[in-house]
């Protein structure tokens, strides 16, 4: 089964919130206190996500704020350099300086992030420097959570969410949970669940999905039960190694496997997931095909080093998907 955008649209994806620097480390197996070498990235959920379906070839654009330094230029010069519209990123005037994100990799299944938000200009994108011109042009509003953690950006978000509902605008919610922009567990789920229920579309892991209800286990029958009763159509829920679903609200289960690889590290996954999952629906393939892209992007990006530079090309993906070199999901992980 397809899903349909409005194909009169001059945008494909507009995102907003989160841009910033990256840094992940040069020297592998090594604890981050021991390394000494990094390599600068652009970074942030909605900012990789945007780079990815741009370099698929989307046409992208970009709602967020940037310090005026020298990070924030090379933000944007990196974003304009990929195809990213960046006439709606706007450039902070009071001092807030740019989100740093320190990568530890000791091992596939050993890395950490280190982060620094404070008083990042991301979060002080402002109701006033959203506008309905720009959003009403794209099939698609992208929207993360961690946007939605401080005020002035968290009413920006909801601004945005408005005006493209009343505007046709497909609104797509990637959870992206960071429990440390957060100041406790029912201000996430307040905030998560407002923009869930108005969302067209919601991706996130399972664990994302539980912090959402906060609950501590939750189940995806449970979950799609109580969103399908607002205004989500198709809801993804992640497992990781163990797979994806997406679920319609007119009753159809997919299950999407993920696809082996050399895993380096294991962020940038999710981000890599929805660029080409979202590709996919825009180019009109069902949502079980775009299960497999999202996925065989997911397992390209997690094999390289950085997560924005590392966003793979069509070619990459399709290539990896006829391989049909799958994960075999664990029984007990396959929870409806």
């Amino acid at each position: 089964m397809k899903y349909e955008f409005n194909t009169e649209k001059e945008f494909d994806i507009i995102a907003i919130g989160r841009a910033c620097i990256d840094l992940n480390a040069k020297e592998y197996n090594r604890p981050m206190e021991e390394t000494m070498t990094f390599t600068k990235y652009v970074g942030g959920s909605p900012a990789n996500i945007v780079i990815g379906s741009s370099k698929l070839g989307l046409k992208t654009g970009f709602i967020g704020k940037i310090s005026d330094d020298q990070h924030g230029r090379f933000i944007e010069q990196y974003m304009k350099s990929v195809g990213i519209d960046t006439s709606n990123l706007v450039v902070d005037k009071d001092g807030h300086k740019t989100g740093l994100t320190f990568t530890e990799i000791k091992s596939p299944e050993e890395c950490s992030i280190l982060m620094y938000r404070e008083e990042v200009a991301d979060l002080y994108l402002a109701s006033s420097e959203v506008h309905e011109d720009y959003i009403k042009k794209s099939k698609i509003l992208l929207v993360s959570g961690t946007a939605l953690s401080k005020s002035p950006s968290r009413e920006a978000v909801l601004k945005a969410v408005n005006l493209a509902k009343k505007n046709e605008v497909k609104v797509i919610f990637e959870l992206d949970y960071r429990p440390y922009s957060w100041d406790s567990s029912d201000e996430t789920a307040v905030y998560y669940s407002l923009v869930a229920q108005q969302a067209d579309v919601v991706i996130g892991t399972r664990d994302e999905f539980d912090v959402m209800e906060n609950i501590e286990e939750g189940n995806n029958e449970m979950t799609i039960s109580h969103l399908f009763d607002y205004s989500p159509e198709l809801i993804v829920i992640k497992h990781g190694v163990d797979g994806s679903y997406a679920y319609m609200k007119s009753g159809e289960t997919y299950k999407g496997q993920a696809y082996r690889t050399k895993v380096l590290k294991t962020f940038g996954a999710g981000d890599s997931y929805a660029s080409a999952f979202l590709y996919a629906l825009i180019r009109g393939k069902d949502v079980e095909t775009a299960l497999k892209y999202g996925s065989a992007s997911a397992s390209i990006v997690v094999s390289k080093h950085s997560s924005s530079e590392a966003m793979p090309t069509i070619e990459e993906i399709e290539q990896l998907i006829a391989k049909n070199e799958t994960i075999s999901s664990s029984p007990e992980v396959n929870r409806l």
